[in-house]
């Protein structure tokens, strides 16, 4: 996967974490749309953690094969 498209996927993780904040209602956060909101930001979340995993993986791999 090339550096631009993990950029722009956690770019759009970013704007769905965003996007699912404004949805929660912080009075009631686990009644209605609240719930469905707060699971799509968890979702989001571990999306970019795995983009940075993945990442982290693509440089050990590259520096290993150099030597």
């Amino acid at each position: 996967m090339n550096k631009v498209v993990t950029i722009v996927l956690i770019g759009i993780a970013i704007a769905i974490i965003a996007y699912n904040v404004t949805i929660v209602d912080f009075s009631n956060p686990f009644q209605g749309d609240s719930t469905i909101a707060l699971i799509g930001i968890a979702a989001s979340f571990c999306a970019i953690l795995l983009l940075l995993i993945y990442t982290t993986a693509k440089k050990i791999q590259k520096k290993v094969e150099e030597d």
